[in-house]
């Protein structure tokens, strides 16, 4: 995903919309670099008051640790750029905000490297109650584009934690 443009953030978004309500399932956000972007973009979307239970924007540590239960030790070890820790946050938000699948972004969108991680790199989280993952991205341009290619990509994996739901009836 190159050049993502509002376009397909919101075509992304209507499928995801469309199938958490088709399934009855809530989602919830916890963004970083996106800073509430991946929730707006999905409340842009009409029948989003039907599955989008809320967003937690964790721009600090210190809100990861006390909002998302992110453990401590954790972001002293690897730094917030991780995908252990995307994968924490994204299940923080799932229990705090009593969703069925949380989704969470964390990385560096620039202009400078962050804990020695060079700016793209993204991580997004998928939490379920079956379990939560991380998956890692690199993403080039600028700030604002690297915050467009992280919410596209939150949207894709929210999408996919939606399918297997399907298939599975």
């Amino acid at each position: 995903m190159t050049n993502v443009h509002h376009v397909s953030l919101h075509h992304l978004s209507e499928q995801a919309v469309r199938k958490a309500l088709e399934q009855s399932r809530t989602v919830a956000t916890a963004e970083s670099l996106t800073a509430g972007m991946v929730s707006a973009v999905l409340a842009d979307t009409p029948g989003a008051s039907g599955m989008l239970q809320g967003g937690v924007v964790a721009y600090q540590n210190s809100v990861k640790e006390n909002v998302l239960k992110v453990s401590p030790e954790l972001l002293a070890g690897v730094g917030s750029v991780d995908g252990d820790v995307a994968a924490a946050m994204a299940d923080g938000a799932r229990v705090a905000l009593g969703a069925d699948i949380g989704v969470s972004t964390t990385g560096v969108a620039g202009p400078e490297a962050h804990n020695g991680r060079p700016v793209g790199t993204v991580y997004i989280g998928i939490a379920t109650g079956a379990g939560s993952a991380g998956f890692q991205y690199s993403f080039s341009g600028s700030r604002a584009e690297i915050r467009g290619q992280a919410c596209g990509a939150a949207l894709e994996r929210l999408l996919e934690a939606l399918a297997p739901e399907v298939t599975r009836r």
